[in-house]
């Protein structure tokens, strides 16, 4: 069944997985202008799904071979170790045409073309956390069968998530690296800079609060496009107190430490790829 034989010029859409990214997904759908009852969620937990229905108004009592059966998109939002489990109660339910997107970490695309039908268009994305709150950053990967059509219909799913970009799969593990890792490495240095401030004498709430909006002010300074390195001269007068604390980063190896950690979370993403 198409689409349009459905009755709506919008897609219907299933989200496999109600979880903490597949409720932000019905979030982000409602709030890009999906109608609710375009929108189905599958939930294990007879409660969280309850919850969901209530807070955004979709259904949530159908099995994923149902939600799938019903939808023009079928969004996998599960852990990445029962992705087979759910492509094999699906694929024999899809309708002519239906796109599969996942955002479940390290499932390379030939995983879910073995297991669904011959020529399904597949779109992988590696979203991260901030998408619950509009402020995320999600890149895109296209299968075999994608076409640019399926990669601006997965945009148009994503737009109110925040960022998304389009890279090609190889590239997934460093997005997973920087992007998708990456909110608990500002996490680390807002904790740091908040434990600073205690050390210093500032109470915890108010250091807290210093340090967040410091991190949130200097990103959207850095989102204006201008090279990381020249906002940080702007802010370093000489012999001043911002040269002397950068000083003290370099002494520590702070650069070397976040590279690593960018290094370290590329390997075990390409880790769990294979496995």
């Amino acid at each position: 069944m198409t689409e349009q034989e459905r009755g709506g010029s919008t897609p219907a859409v299933a989200v496999l997985g109600g979880g903490v990214m597949g409720e932000a997904l019905v979030a982000a759908l409602l709030a890009g202008g999906w109608p609710a009852d375009r929108v189905e969620v599958t939930e294990q937990s007879r409660q969280r799904g309850d919850e969901l229905a209530q807070r955004h108004g979709v259904r949530t009592d159908g099995t994923n071979a149902e939600a799938a059966a019903r939808a023009d998109v079928v969004l996998l939002a599960v852990k990445p170790a029962v992705v087979p489990a759910v492509l094999d109660e699906v694929a024999a339910h899809l309708t002519a045409g239906a796109l599969v997107v996942s955002v479940a970490a390290g499932v390379p695309i030939a995983a879910y073309e073995e297991r669904l039908p011959a020529g399904t268009p597949v779109v992988r994305v590696m979203p991260n956390t901030p998408a619950v709150v509009g402020k995320g950053a999600s890149a895109i990967a296209a299968g075999t069968h994608a076409s640019d059509e399926h990669l601006a219909l997965v945009e148009r799913v994503l737009a109110a998530t925040g960022l998304v970009v389009r890279v090609a799969e190889k590239d997934l593990d460093a997005v997973t690296a920087i992007s998708g890792s990456g909110p608990a490495y500002a996490f680390y240095l807002i904790d740091a800079m908040a434990e600073a401030g205690v050390l210093l004498g500032l109470t915890r709430d108010l250091a807290t609060r210093l340090a967040v909006a410091t991190v949130e002010g200097a990103g959207a300074l850095a989102a204006g496009g201008e090279h990381p390195a020249v906002l940080r001269e702007r802010v370093s007068s000489p012999g001043g107190t911002t040269v002397a604390a950068v000083a003290e980063l370099d002494a520590h190896a702070v650069r070397a430490g976040v590279v690593a950690a960018a290094r370290a979370a590329y390997e075990r993403s390409r880790e769990l790829g294979r496995a």
